[in-house]
């Protein structure tokens, strides 16, 4: 990307800053420079420089990461599935079940606490050493020490190391390996949906069935912004839609109850696996709806196959599991939110809140060519000579 060309990717665009001058001790890249969309914050961090995204999307991508080489951080959160992989539950490299959905990383650098259940993990630095270094249940199964060393074997590597921190005495280090990861999952970036046209003003951004979703989605009847609120639509809000909290809350939906007292099933009890405390079983993040449509399937355990079937869960007041392994009436848990209280949902308002949930995604931020993955088929073996993506 050459200095002063900017690439227009509808709600984003990013050109690079102007670089050092001549007469600079160490030679540097230049920042990108991020044209947001009109109605984000800024960016936390401010932006990374350019060898410092490049380097961080050639990490993402790389399955060398992975002790086998059988995992990537992008076959994991693809950007076609918002950023999820699409798996009922993640699975590791060495193909081991986790116990829990993937998260869609859309418009990350603004939305810590970064996992299901557990409230501290709020920097992506922090969060990112679980899939690499995690052991119970493995992810990319590595060690720092031998994530350092089989970088520092291929030559592709250092030169990049090098050019994206010039100044440090070892540019191939963990903490250099984060930060660059870190920098390219920042600029996932979603800001262009239709909800957000609609949002700045745009007439028509929103079709008709959609708008009527809407309206629904923000009704105190179905009270659904009461926890998705807030630009990303995963805040606490008031009757105002105001938000009422800094961050997500936690909550038990009425997704289970096994007992008879709001009991989950035993691999999975949210914030009680922390805590300990009887009021926490079942609580788990409020996630993000941006780009929810493609992000299936759903729940923190990825149980429910069907939109329509979680809002049908939304409308009872809980769902209902008639036999299978865990069943149970989740609308009579005692755990329970009290804002999951049930609502009545005809078949139009139920396609009209399909319709709104649809309108979340950016799908020109589900395959932004910077994002996209380096290791490609060579030569490309597509018709129309769009990238396959290849371990490299």
């Amino acid at each position: 990307m050459s200095a002063g060309r900017a690439v227009p990717l509808l709600g984003l665009a990013w050109a690079c800053a102007p670089g050092p001058s001549p007469d600079s001790a160490q030679p540097a890249s230049p920042r990108l420079d991020l044209a947001l969309p009109p109605h984000f914050p800024a960016l936390p961090g401010g932006a990374p420089t350019v060898a410092e995204a490049e380097l961080g999307r050639h990490l993402f991508h790389d399955f060398r990461l992975s002790v086998n080489e059988g995992r990537s951080c992008g076959i994991c959160h693809e950007g076609k599935k918002a950023y999820t992989d699409g798996f009922v539950r993640a699975v590791g490299t060495t193909g081991q079940s986790h116990s829990r959905n993937t998260l869609s990383l859309i418009n990350i650098a603004w939305r810590g606490p970064l996992t299901w259940r557990d409230p501290s993990v709020l920097e992506l630095d922090a969060q990112l050493e679980v899939p690499l270094f995690g052991e119970h249940p493995v992810e990319m199964g590595m060690d720092p020490a031998g994530l350092v060393d089989r970088l520092s074997g291929i030559s592709l590597y250092p030169p990049l190391f090098a050019a994206a921190y010039p100044d440090a005495s070892d540019p191939l280090s963990m903490a250099h390996i984060a930060s660059a990861l870190v920098a390219y999952e920042r600029l996932i970036i979603s800001g262009d949906s239709p909800y957000d046209r609609w949002l700045l003003g745009e007439e028509g951004a929103l079709s008709a069935q959609a708008e009527a979703g809407r309206q629904l989605f923000f009704s105190p009847a179905l009270g659904c912004s009461g926890c998705h609120g807030g630009l990303f639509l995963d805040l606490p809000t008031d009757a105002d839609g105001q938000p009422t909290a800094e961050q997500p809350d936690y909550l038990n939906t009425g997704l289970y109850n096994i007992d008879g007292q709001g009991g989950y099933p035993p691999e999975e009890t949210g914030l009680f696996a922390l805590t300990g405390q009887p009021e926490d079983m079942g609580r788990f993040r409020v996630p993000s709806l941006r780009g929810v449509a493609r992000s299936g399937p759903w729940g923190h355990d990825g149980s429910i196959g069907d939109l329509g079937d979680l809002l049908d869960a939304y409308a009872r007041g809980g769902r209902l599991l008639v036999g299978g392994q865990y069943p149970g009436d989740g609308a009579q848990s005692p755990l329970k939110d009290p804002r999951i209280a049930g609502f009545a949902l005809s078949a139009a308002d139920k396609a009209a809140l399909l319709a709104f949930l649809d309108a979340l995604t950016d799908e020109e931020a589900l395959s932004r060519p910077f994002l996209q993955t380096p290791f490609c088929s060579d030569p490309p073996d597509t018709a129309d000579g769009a990238c396959t993506p290849v371990a490299p």
